[in-house]
């Protein structure tokens, strides 16, 4: 035998040591972050099962946040409620005199100045979709409460606007507060709608005027987004020369930049607008007065199909009228003939004449009453003979999908749904495998892969809903990391982690789990979509329309056909939030391929590369950039479909939301609603960080 002295035993442990550093600083960022996750979720798993504060956080240190929030709230309020009803009051005059007046005036009279608008800005097909959008408007028997919805736009849209404006302008011409000001619009963006709510009823009183301030906080921020960004684009030889002019400053934003930057605010002019048409629907639910977004409401909660169809039907005509307007406005195109848009006018003067004696009132139209009896009948007999099928669909997607996503395949392999029960030597021989698999990436130089499978079988093993606080914690400081360094990291660590200690974990994690697999779904459905898009004008032809259709359409109505066929419950809530957030993917990725440039294309090509290695090494990984910026909206038009698929059937943030507001926990909505803003907020910093480096790492 050999003998080691102690000396001799230390100096070895010294060299052993040194190796280790060594090798372990020669590791790229990457592997070090996986590495870290990879270490931390082991030691929870093995430590959880004794060690119950891994898996939950402790009650002891969970923070009153709710009841905190709602006394300085509530104390706030009540200093505040008197201007507030005040205000309240004198809003009243505008949206009463505008509801009297849309309400009051000929349906044919409406009509006509629409029409008459339509002409002027598009043309004959404007003119065309106009006519028919409200055309079916009449029809159905919604007018009246269309004009009420109507009204609250009219009165909201020019409110936003100048809300947005001043903010813009006060962001543009004070760069110290710039980005205090984009934080504070993400804030207003991020936040759910239908947290806005709780606290303006305590502070505003019940009624129309809630919606209202609650449109005119939603719709604002893409205003001063636009005018900001519009006023950035203005060129510099524009300013340079009204400042040679002798113009003040005031004479020269007024007069040379926001007018150089029309087109730009145009755009912000048809966001705005749509804003608030969602909004308003959205504020239907506290009630106030019968508009379409309460009818919507009331026909789904009485299971009426038929009715609740032809009512959504109309949102959709009221939302695309307003997108197509609001878009003609904002581009800079040659107007059509004032003569014809006078005779259309006229026209809808004189009906208007003989509409009291020779015409029915807007109540008296019930075109599509039979109609809505058809529907609900043939709905019924479709889903009695397909019942099996639709309930197979639900139960298959429910078992194999989002039940093991949500609490892992540790609880939800049972016999009666997989056919065996999952053991813990099943949970040691699939991490033996994803551990072989790790080894074997990891030996061909694809150490980051092979940890990421690690990371992913624990998720998938132990459920999204079930992770353990410190491993998240983690996780998403090491992506920060990487995203964007040490501030990024801190960022993400310290948002999340207040949203720990509100004592929100749990719902928290729910919103994340439904949001994720909604996005994993519009990533590989949507990203395929997009990739055909991308390869096949004709494709994109027939895909295009319809994303702009799926664009248009209010939150509310992707409710009603997954309602029709699969009732409520939380497949109904995934296939909704998927249905509103695949539309980002399929246009950002069909945009990123196809905008690559033709001179990288041509080398690729004459390298002998064919149309698929040109699609894999050329277009995709220019693209990337593009495509993470459609994966970031993607998980924001998610995270602000959860809280309205709370409706029908969710137990996460959402739903504590809409608990609240039915309750009048202005604490708990207020809390809840800062925890899905946090989600998203942290989730949308960290794709722009990874879509920086991506574009730093291009060169672009």
């Amino acid at each position: 035998m050999i003998g080691i002295s102690a000396s001799g035993a230390v100096g070895l442990a010294s060299n052993n040591n040194e190796v280790a550093a060594a090798r372990l600083k020669g590791l790229t960022p990457g592997v070090r972050v996986a590495l870290l996750c990879v270490l931390v979720g082991a030691a929870c798993l093995l430590l959880a099962p004794s060690q119950a504060w891994i898996k939950t956080w402790p009650q002891a240190l969970t923070l009153p946040a709710t009841a905190w929030i709602g006394s300085g709230l509530t104390a706030t309020f009540e200093f505040l409620k008197p201007a507030a009803r005040l205000a309240a009051k004198l809003l009243e005059y505008p949206m009463a005199g505008a509801n009297r007046l849309l309400v009051g005036s000929p349906y044919a009279l409406t009509i006509g100045i629409l029409a008459a608008l339509g002409w002027h800005i598009g043309g004959s097909r404007m003119l065309a979709l106009v006519l028919a959008g409200l055309g079916f408007i009449l029809a159905s028997g919604y007018w009246i409460a269309s004009m009420n919805t109507l009204a609250l736009v009219v009165v909201s849209v020019p409110l936003a606007l100048v809300v947005g404006g001043l903010i813009g302008v006060f962001a543009y011409e004070f760069r110290s507060v710039r980005r205090t000001v984009e934080t504070v619009l993400d804030i207003m963006q991020t936040v759910p709608t239908f947290a806005y709510l709780t606290p303006l009823l305590l502070l505003f009183g019940f009624g129309p005027v809630v919606g209202l301030i609650a449109s005119v906080i939603y719709a604002a921020p893409p205003m001063a987004r636009n005018v900001l960004l519009g006023l950035q684009r203005v060129e510099p030889d524009i300013r340079e020369a009204a400042i040679m002019s002798g113009a003040t400053r005031v004479q020269q934003l007024l007069l040379v930049e926001i007018p150089s930057a029309t087109q730009q605010i145009m755009v912000g002019v048809n966001q705005t607008i749509m804003a608030a048409l969602s909004m308003v629907i959205i504020a239907a639910v506290i009630g106030g007065f019968n508009d379409i977004g309460w009818e919507v409401l009331l026909t789904m909660r009485k299971a009426a199909f038929g009715q609740s169809l032809i009512a959504g039907v109309v949102i959709v005509i009221f939302a695309v009228l307003a997108d197509r307007m609001s878009s003609g406005l904002a581009k800079d195109r040659k107007r059509h003939s004032w003569k014809v848009t006078v005779a259309v006018l006229l026209t809808g003067i004189i009906v208007a004449a003989l509409q009291g004696p020779y015409l029915p009132a807007a109540n008296d139209f019930a075109v599509f009453k039979g109609a809505t009896a058809v529907i609900d009948r043939y709905l019924g007999a479709f889903t009695a003979a397909n019942g099996a099928l639709l309930e197979g669909i639900k139960n298959t997607t429910m078992f194999f999908v989002l039940l093991p996503l949500r609490i892992g395949l540790d609880e939800a392999v049972l016999p009666f749904t997989w056919g065996f029960q999952w053991t813990s030597g099943i949970s040691i021989a699939v991490f033996g495998i994803a551990s072989v698999a790790a080894l074997v990436l990891g030996m061909r130089n694809r150490a980051i892969a092979g940890l990421s499978l690690l990371v992913a079988t624990g998720i998938l093993v132990t459920g999204i809903a079930n992770l353990p606080w410190p491993f998240v914690l983690v996780a998403l400081g090491g992506l920060g990391w990487l995203a964007g360094g040490p501030k990024l990291s801190a960022f993400a660590v310290l948002m999340v982690s207040v949203v720990l200690v509100m004592g929100l974990w749990e719902p928290a994690l729910l919103s994340l789990y439904l949001c994720a697999a909604s996005v994993l779904i519009c990533v590989v459905v949507g990203g395929a979509i997009g990739l055909a898009c991308a390869v096949s004008e004709n494709v994109w032809r027939v895909m295009r329309p319809v994303c702009d259709f799926l664009q248009t359409i209010p939150l509310f109505v992707f409710l009603i056909p997954v309602l029709m066929f699969f009732q409520i419950g939380e497949f109904s809530a995934f296939l909704a939030i998927c249905a509103y957030a695949i539309v980002p993917m399929i246009r950002y990725t069909h945009h990123g391929l196809t905008s690559t440039p033709e001179e990288l294309i041509e080398a690729a090509v004459s390298s002998g590369a064919n149309e698929w290695q040109v699609m894999r090494e050329v277009r995709i990984p220019y693209s990337a950039p593009t495509i993470l910026l459609g994966l970031n909206q993607t998980i924001l038009y998610a995270f602000s479909m959860l809280v309205i698929a709370a409706l029908i059937g969710t137990t996460d943030l959402g739903q504590q939301i809409y608990l609240a507001l039915g309750q009048g926990d202005v604490g708990l909505g207020v809390a809840a609603g800062a925890s899905m803003a946090i989600l998203a907020l942290v989730a949308d910093r960290l794709i722009q960080g990874f879509a920086a480096r991506q574009r730093h790492a291009l060169g672009l």
